[in-house]
């Protein structure tokens, strides 16, 4: 299927136009959701004081890892009905529609202070993400040519948006959250999602033939949509399930930094300058930590893209699968810090005496991020250039389920803290990580052959762009 012509031409900085419009409301949507996010389990955790707008549901750590877990863990499981619906009755252009609206009535319920507002807006979400989650990424493959170069690339601004989106919304989330109460914060996020929808109403005219449902009956590809797998789509089908070990792997371990890592940062980190802040005075919230990862993102996610595509064009290995094995194991290492801020802590009995030193958790941020780069962003382009036509949004929601699975790994494991300790629980995902990545590196030969070439470089850069020519039939 061909993009229009009016796709095709209008190019910014060198990529479609309609890659922007698809930035900005991905960006709108990760502030809302990551915003929402950055103060969940601290609301959950904080105790109950009638009548304060900082009254919590006073929670266990325990209990609070295992809802962040399987919440986050439905938010991307979701993505399956998401992608298998967009592809059998609506396409994706429709599904992410859809998806933003249900999520502008989960956060704006979210914003009333009752727990049944609470537990219902978190239900709209979650169904709303995964309308909009894997469609919308499928949408951003689907406005390069198979074999284009720029693929990767664009893939990377893509991303550049998602964490602009989510650094503002932990930034200011948190930030309001702090000063006004939870349910402010709520409704900031809510904002956000309702100023990504706009964005997408009026940008859909520069995804003309791009998120198109392939199944009416005067589309191109209805006899293609029809026919079996062949060989090279079983197999490259096949190594995509494979990739997804990877991915819950370390998701399992990144996902840390929204749950056990975020209570330790309220609970264990020394966060009091020795100057006071605009809104929050001298003591940074712990919600506004979570905006390091994302700051550090748009800070070298252009960098990181850089190296990796002259790496490539130097003849080096830099396949999808080599990339995201070497971004676990740099994440790994951000743990290692992590050991270390747990050996500062003093304790009394049940008492703190001394809290571990803030330069810690940036450090592990920094190289959660630079691992996040080189896994995350090339992890998506790898889908929509592997999935074969007929389940381009079904391999995507797959995807994002992998990343569910390991939000749902995260919580288990971050609860062993109370019991094992955070110094074990540190030091043992960064070992276990380490050795994971190695042993990818080590099979990857095989991995790579189950690919069949889907991942060389063409000389296609200023040629017509197929929308969802995602494979070879």
């Amino acid at each position: 299927m061909e993009l229009s012509n009016e796709v095709k031409e209008k190019e910014l900085l060198g990529h479609p136009l309609g890659l922007y419009v698809l930035f900005f409301v991905e960006m709108w949507e990760r502030f809302s959701y990551y915003g929402m996010r950055a103060i969940l389990t601290l609301f959950l955790a904080a105790p109950v004081l009638v009548g304060d707008p900082q009254s919590g549901y006073g929670w266990s750590n325990a209990e609070t890892l295992s809802f962040y877990g399987t919440y986050t863990m439905f938010v991307y499981l979701t993505s399956i009905p998401g992608g298998w619906i967009a592809d059998k009755f609506m396409g994706q252009k429709k599904a992410v529609m859809l998806g933003g609206i249900l999520l502008c009535i989960g956060h704006g319920i979210l914003a009333v202070d009752a727990q049944w507002a609470f537990f219902t807006g978190l239900i709209f979400i979650v169904i709303g993400v995964g309308f909009l989650k894997p469609n919308i990424s499928t949408m951003v493959g689907g406005l390069y040519k198979k074999g284009d170069d720029r693929r990767d690339k664009g893939f990377y601004i893509f991303y550049i948006g998602i964490n602009l989106g989510a650094f503002l919304g932990a930034l200011l989330v948190g930030a309001v959250a702090a000063k006004y109460g939870w349910h402010y914060g709520f409704g900031l996020a809510g904002i956000g999602m309702a100023l990504g929808q706009v964005v997408y109403m009026f940008g859909t005219k520069y995804l003309n033939g791009v998120g198109e449902f392939l199944g009416k009956a005067d589309s191109p590809n209805k006899e293609l949509m029809k026919k079996p797998l062949t060989k090279v789509e079983k197999d490259r089908m096949l190594v995509m399930f494979l990739s997804f070990l990877i991915i819950i792997v370390f998701w399992g371990a990144f996902e840390q930094a929204g749950g056990l890592m975020s209570l330790y940062t309220e609970q264990k980190t020394d966060r009091i300058l020795s100057f006071s802040l605009p809104f929050v005075g001298n003591e940074i919230p712990a919600a506004v930590f979570q905006s390091i990862n994302a700051f550090f993102i748009i800070v070298l996610g252009t960098a990181v893209g850089g190296f990796w595509y002259k790496w490539g064009r130097k003849g080096k290995e830099s396949s999808s699968l080599f990339k995201m094995a070497i971004g676990v194991i740099i994440m790994a290492f951000g743990f290692f810090f992590m050991s270390k801020a747990s050996t500062e802590v003093v304790m009394n009995g049940d008492t703190i005496v001394e809290k571990s030193a803030m330069i810690w958790l940036v450090l592990a941020y920094l190289f959660h991020t630079i691992g996040e780069l080189c896994a995350s962003p090339v992890a998506l382009s790898f889908i929509t250039k592997l999935a074969p036509l007929k389940y381009a949004s079904f391999m995507m929601g797959a995807y994002f389920a992998a990343t569910g699975l390991g939000n749902k790994l995260a919580g288990l494991i971050g609860g062993l803290s109370e019991g094992a300790g955070e110094f074990q629980v540190f030091t043992g995902i960064g070992l276990f990580c380490t050795i994971f990545g190695v042993l990818i590196i080590l099979i990857l030969k095989p991995l790579k052959r189950l690919t069949h070439g889907a991942e060389d470089i063409k000389d296609t850069k200023h040629e017509e762009a197929e929308g969802f020519e995602l494979a070879e039939n």
